[in-house]
């Protein structure tokens, strides 16, 4: 990824697929902090997030090297972690989700999902300032607490989120909105991602989660070059 000149390069140890187990915080803690330091010492300029919803993990891997906390929950699993990352001054990506990895794909009924995903960030930016973040990034959450036609009826509105007037990242690679879509193996998923890619982009999306960074480079050229 570094090779291919990734932007920022996601750290994280636990798992957040659907009814992923629970670790502990120094199981966490062993996972990614040495990671962080290796890749620091060896390519001082690449950007780093934690990928974590514990405030002490976003808190020691900051004080590792680590530039953005990336928070699947946005502080409902860490009623510390908002504050927590204002103190530490550094960007902070706030996702949707109901319930924790285990639970969320009991938890996808709404009655209207685009108001209510806009209700809880209008909220989580709220708190964000109150604390002192002065970057936030909100994350819906594609295959969060969500079914595959929420999934797809969020990204064909994603710019619904605009008005909240804060950068949409974008994670939908590889995942199986769309292999279990296409009917192939999340491997034989590239045009696929790809294709939701675009889209995303032309829906308002500003950062993409990836896995395969040239192609995803890629994308967002010929983006820019069709919408300069």
């Amino acid at each position: 990824m570094v090779l291919e000149e990734v932007d920022i390069l996601d750290i994280g140890g636990y798992s957040s697929r659907p009814m992923a187990e629970d670790i502990s915080i120094d199981e966490e803690l062993a996972r990614t902090i040495s990671t962080i330091e290796k890749i620091k010492s060896e390519f001082p300029d690449i950007l780093i997030s934690i990928d974590t919803f514990r405030s002490k993990v976003a808190e020691e891997a900051v004080a590792a090297g680590a530039d953005f906390v990336n928070d699947i929950s946005a502080g409902e699993l860490d009623p510390l972690m908002i504050e927590k990352v204002g103190k530490l001054n550094v960007p902070y990506i706030a996702m949707h989700m109901k319930g924790t990895p285990k639970t969320m794909q009991q938890n996808s009924g709404y009655q209207n999902i685009l108001t209510e995903i806009m209700h809880y960030f209008s909220k989580k930016l709220n708190l964000c300032l109150k604390a002192g973040i002065k970057d936030v990034m909100i994350d819906p959450g594609f295959g969060f607490s969500k079914t595959l036609e929420q999934n797809y009826w969020i990204l064909k509105n994603l710019a619904y989120f605009k008005t909240i007037q804060a950068p949409i990242l974008v994670g939908v690679s590889r995942k199986s909105m769309i292999h279990k879509k296409l009917g192939v193996t999340a491997e034989e998923s590239l045009n696929g991602t790809t294709a939701l890619h675009m889209a995303a982009l032309i829906n308002g999306a500003n950062i993409l989660r990836v896995h395969d960074v040239k192609e995803a480079k890629e994308t967002i050229k010929l983006y820019k070059e069709i919408y300069p």
